[in-house]
């Protein structure tokens, strides 16, 4: 399963509600499975249905190596929490200052997509959110996510609503970068003039 890049229309599409959960989108959960396990720098912690061209209300989360995958189907959020700061990063940002803590206290990060490869920028999102969806067997859950979960759970709906984070970025006036890697093969960053 073959992850779509910026500029296919579906990415910019908003998605249809799953009506049934059958056998084809069992399998089709499964090979974004495969397909989210198998992205490498960076390693992928979640993937919506739409960027592998699937244009339904479903998206994958995977905030850690060692945490299972979750599955968010037709998910809503139904209340959430004041929004973290951006993390003013520098013009040149490292990984660790990828996560770091604001003075309030939430984590904030530097967003990246696979869709859009090599480009990162900070992103104002809520920090915490009550999610209402369906789990792949059909269940339904009422659940409070924050942290960098709640991070990826923004990020996802706006893939199923057809928004891509540097629109966010854009909206509030962030700062966008592209990474790319150094002789020693780490990853550095330049700061992209909008």
């Amino acid at each position: 399963m073959e992850i779509l890049k910026t500029g296919n229309p579906t990415l910019v599409q908003k998605s249809k509600k799953v009506n049934k959960i059958n056998k084809r989108l069992i399998d089709q959960i499964k090979e974004m499975e495969n397909a989210l396990l198998a992205t490498r720098d960076p390693i992928g912690v979640g993937l919506a249905a739409p960027q592998v061209g699937i244009p339904l209300r479903l998206f994958l989360a995977k905030p850690s190596e060692k945490s299972p995958i979750f599955v968010f189907i037709n998910p809503q959020i139904v209340a959430s929490s004041a929004t973290s700061a951006a993390n003013g990063a520098s013009s040149e940002p490292k990984e660790e200052q990828m996560k770091t803590k604001t003075k309030k206290g939430p984590k904030t990060l530097l967003e990246g997509c696979l869709s859009i490869p090599n480009i990162w920028g900070n992103v104002t999102r809520k920090r915490e959110l009550v999610l209402e969806y369906l789990d792949e067997k059909g269940k339904k859950h009422k659940r409070r996510f924050k942290g960098f979960l709640a991070t990826i759970i923004q990020h996802e709906i706006d893939h199923l609503e057809g928004i891509l984070f540097t629109k966010r970025v854009m909206e509030q006036s962030q700062k966008l970068y592209r990474s790319y890697k150094n002789e020693k093969g780490e990853d550095e960053f330049d700061e992209i003039k909008v």
